[in-house]
């Protein structure tokens, strides 16, 4: 006879308490409000600098990186971070500290107040984006993009950590979602940006293929990992993927081919003068296949409720009227750059250097 079958059976089934940082905005808030009413947590608490809006909650504001944290958690089973800076406004030096302290606050926390199970958010990124990826990549694929001072940095950097606690705590259980291109309301993205430019940049001699991860299904990916139906490191998405072809066809806008060495040499050179608020490894992500299997949640009985071609759409719709190139968002006049205008402004962005030179010598 198994020790736990000499437990009754109705503690076995006691709904977990969850708790979820950065909890009032943003997939935080998406979060609290899908499992706030859920029977299947006994009770959920709210964690963030500020209170929120959702009810039915118990609110704890402080801020996360707080050492007493580990006070606050004693009566939680399970905690779902989710409050990372992900913003292409903030000073990129300013985000990696506050998202690699937060983090590592949140896992010694956990590990300290005895908290059964922690779930994350980074990005199927982590894989890298290349030419010869297989698509789809698996699950257990290695980690192979580049450390950068962008968010796929951050990412792989919270992933270390992820990895160092696990061996420092052997007792705590810690899920990794890694989710596809992330669309919906309020998700600012390289990606999202790069539909707001006049043309789709493409690297000659390679084509993307295109996977979305809507916010809802992320949302039910995390509730899926909270409770414990999935473990390990997980990747989301919409099933399947979409080619150009498909993508023009949906989104209106044409392709725009350059040379590699082109692209991301200017790119870079863009970056170093502050013109744009991504490396140019970003561009990567925008020009060669990531796409994602996941098998895990498949098996764990998660289907997606969004298809790729409707994320893409909901992407399109939350994009009008917004214009980017090399995702840098233009506003005033640069918005009336056309089509022809994006092309120059791809490959050198002519006007915008000479501006800021301008401005550096006064």
């Amino acid at each position: 006879m198994q020790s736990e079958d000499l437990v009754p059976t109705s503690k076995r089934l006691r709904p977990p308490v969850v708790a979820v940082t950065g909890a009032a905005s943003g997939l935080g808030r998406a979060f609290l409000a899908k499992v706030a009413s859920s029977a299947d947590f006994r009770r959920v608490v709210a964690i963030d600098e500020q209170r929120g809006d959702v009810p039915d909650v118990t609110w704890r504001v402080l801020d996360i990186r707080d050492p007493l944290l580990a006070n606050r958690i004693s009566d939680v089973d399970v905690l779902v971070h989710l409050g990372t800076d992900e913003s292409l406004d903030t000073d990129p030096a300013e985000r990696r500290r506050y998202n690699l302290r937060a983090a590592q606050t949140v896992l010694t926390a956990c590990a300290a107040a005895r908290v059964r199970r922690v779930v994350l958010v980074t990005s199927a990124m982590v894989y890298g984006a290349a030419a010869d990826n297989p698509v789809p990549l698996p699950e257990d694929a290695p980690v192979a993009a580049e450390p950068d001072t962008g968010l796929v940095g951050d990412h792989l950097e919270i992933e270390a950590l992820v990895r160092r606690s696990l061996r420092a705590h052997p007792g705590l259980e810690v899920t990794v979602l890694r989710p596809a291109a992330l669309v919906g309301p309020g998700v600012d993205t390289v990606i999202t940006r790069h539909f707001e430019a006049p043309r789709l940049l493409v690297v000659k001699g390679c084509l993307p293929r295109w996977q979305f991860c809507h916010v809802d299904d992320l949302v039910s990916a995390l509730e899926a990992a909270a409770l414990g139906r999935v473990g390990g490191v997980v990747a989301v998405g919409s099933e399947g993927w979409l080619e150009m072809e498909q993508v023009e066809e949906i989104s209106g806008l044409k392709r725009f081919e350059l040379p590699a060495g082109v692209t991301f040499g200017t790119a870079q050179r863009l970056h170093r003068l502050g013109i744009t608020p991504t490396a140019a490894t970003d561009l990567h992500y925008v020009v060669y296949p990531w796409v994602v299997d996941g098998v895990a949640l498949r098996e764990a009985g998660w289907k997606p409720a969004w298809t790729n071609e409707a994320a893409l759409r909901e992407l399109l719709e939350l994009s009008e009227g917004r214009h980017a190139v090399v995702g840098r968002r233009l506003s005033g006049k640069e918005a009336t750059i056309t089509a022809a205008g994006a092309t120059v402004a791809v490959i050198g962005t002519a006007a915008i250097v000479r501006a800021a030179r301008r401005k550096r010598r006064t």
